[in-house]
């Protein structure tokens, strides 16, 4: 006899196609690209504006030093800010003005006449040393100014505002920046607000106790 041959499975069914996978939508794509973007711009904004506001003087930070031509009365041919202020562990004032600057001229006289007195006095604050920055002036200009002021101080000349805006970031004048003795900012006064009261009492803010 001959053996029965068994007979061959059935194929198995072939499975039912299941949903074609899906594509993502364009709008999901052109959602995701702006985020990337945003967050980009977000991150590379705020690190710019956390350095630039390190790098800018401000109260609690080193004083920039700087050398510039003396156009005041008093001192020697160049004007030294060094890192510790007045140098030594004297405090200092920058007053910074200009004879092109109204508020200047309504400022700085009255100022003047508070140093004026000061050094005449000569009390603990003839010792801060009273440092002027005018910006922006012809040397004549300047000097003009500075004698009709009344200012009896040294004044550094900065004609192309670099120490005005170049290292205080300033815009405009007037400006006052008082300097504790070991060339740490201890206070900026922007615009015309100082008076001859006010400019003493942080003048005397700058004198350790005691002395």
């Amino acid at each position: 006899m001959t053996a029965a041959t068994p007979p061959e499975p059935s194929a198995a069914p072939a499975p039912a196609p299941g949903p074609a996978p899906r594509k993502p939508r364009k709008i999901f794509l052109v959602v995701g690209l702006v985020l990337a973007v945003v967050l980009g711009i977000f991150l590379f904004t705020g690190l710019g504006t956390s350095q630039n506001s390190t790098a800018a003087p401000h109260e609690g930070g080193p004083v920039p030093s700087f050398t510039r031509q003396n156009v005041g009365p008093v001192g020697p041919e160049q004007v030294s800010v060094p890192g510790d202020g007045g140098a030594n562990g004297t405090p200092a004032v920058l007053l910074f003005f200009g004879n092109w600057c109204p508020s200047c001229h309504q400022e700085l006289p009255p100022l003047a006449a508070a140093v004026r007195r000061q050094d005449a006095a000569g009390g603990s604050l003839s010792h801060v040393h009273v440092i002027g920055v005018d910006s922006e002036d012809t040397v004549g200009n300047a000097k003009g100014f500075i004698k009709s002021a009344g200012v009896t101080f040294p004044v550094a000349y900065d004609p192309d505002v670099t120490v005005t805006s170049g290292l205080f970031y300033f815009e405009g004048d007037p400006y006052a920046v008082f300097v504790d003795g070991d060339g740490t900012i201890s206070k900026i006064v922007r615009g015309d607000v100082l008076t001859p009261a006010s400019f003493t009492a942080d003048e005397r803010a700058l004198i350790p106790s005691g002395t």
